[in-house]
């Protein structure tokens, strides 16, 4: 997949408004309908304890589900948490997953988290970055099918693919040094802080840095995947832009704070939704606010998440019908064929056909 055809990808957090239960069914109907749209790839987050931060802890069991209710779109992690995690375990469950589902699986990794869920795994989460390159070298080594035991015991089942399509995600040029020169995907969040630029570019700015760190140490013969995530909100009526960007300003103040991002005495609405990279409005708008975004662009992932907006169910399903039908093939991407090589349509018909 090169940047002028990127794959299209939804992203979920779980953050429905409702009872955990609920919560995985919508996740469910927002996977299933992206698909239905021909969008490439899902994607959900792991998350510890806190339920306001994303609903989902055991991302592998969730996405097992998901892969037995679709039929071609790509599942993946973004991300599994790899400090708090064995990453024995890790290898195994996606090896598993990556079964079951047809190969649809793709491994996302990072040594993210909120701080204080790393004390209840036994963590300091100030060793967060020492504990990640532990578990990274040890995860490498059992799914290339390395001897993991004194007896001959490798993982089981074999999955070296897994391998050739895993991610990792990073904020630093540092970090994208090292995951270039693994050869493995680079994932780029929507939440990382700006350090340079302004205005609606200054995400792509800082990202632009990481991604030509990570560019350079990529080993000859390997190319370039950069998984860009965006939040994204598009609806049909302008009158209804307003108040979804003060539902996200409000969502975005706790975490940007938290993250020492400097907010404005007195900003204006529009200043903040520029400042916590909120894109939301009809198709149009986007589409010309997102065509300035050099990273989004280039990207050979462009993923796109409702969070921090995290609007009603409804108004998530039109945006995501809005995307597939006339933001995304502004950016370069066009609907193309399901994962086992047929027809998108058909796919379409089968899970229909398939499933209640």
């Amino acid at each position: 997949m090169t940047a002028g055809n990127p794959r299209l990808g939804f992203f979920t957090r779980v953050l429905d408004d409702a009872p955990p239960a609920e919560r995985y069914r919508l996740a469910l109907e927002q996977i299933r309908t992206a698909e239905r749209l021909g969008f490439d790839t899902a994607w959900v987050a792991q998350h510890h304890f806190h339920e306001a931060e994303g609903g989902l802890p055991s991302p592998f069991v969730f996405l097992a589900h998901a892969s037995a209710r679709t039929t071609g779109i790509v599942l993946g992690t973004s991300i599994v948490t790899l400090p708090l995690e064995e990453p024995v375990r890790v290898a195994e469950d996606a090896a598993v997953l990556s079964l079951l589902s047809g190969g649809r699986f793709e491994l996302g990794i990072g040594s993210g988290g909120t701080p204080s869920s790393f004390p209840p795994f036994g963590h300091d989460p100030k060793e967060r970055g020492a504990i990640y390159a532990r578990h990274l070298a040890r995860l490498q080594q059992t799914l290339r099918g390395d001897e993991v035991t004194a007896d001959g015991g490798a993982l089981y089942p074999a999955a070296p693919g897994l391998l050739d399509t895993l991610w990792q995600a990073t904020f630093s040029p540092e970090g994208a040094t090292r995951i270039g020169a693994a050869g493995s995907g680079l994932m780029l969040s929507k939440s990382q802080p700006h350090t340079v630029g302004s205005g609606v570019t200054a995400l792509a700015d800082t990202q632009r840095l990481v991604i030509d760190a990570y560019t350079a140490a990529l080993p000859e013969g390997v190319a370039p995947r950069t998984f860009a995530s965006r939040g994204l909100v598009v609806v049909d009526d302008e009158a209804d832009v307003a108040p979804l960007v003060r539902r996200g300003i409000e969502r975005s103040l706790p975490s940007a704070r938290a993250l020492g991002i400097q907010v404005p005495e007195g900003a204006s609405d529009e200043e903040l939704r520029i400042l916590f990279d909120l894109h939301v409005g009809t198709p149009q708008r986007i589409v010309e606010e997102l065509a300035q975004d050099h990273v989004l662009t280039s990207a050979t992932d462009i993923v796109f998440q409702s969070h921090p907006v995290d609007p009603p169910h409804a108004v998530l399903l039109r945006s995501l019908e809005l995307i597939a039908a006339e933001v995304a093939p502004a950016l370069g991407w066009s609907r193309g064929t399901a994962a086992d090589g047929s027809d998108a349509e058909s796919v379409d018909a089968i899970a229909e056909e398939s499933h209640v």
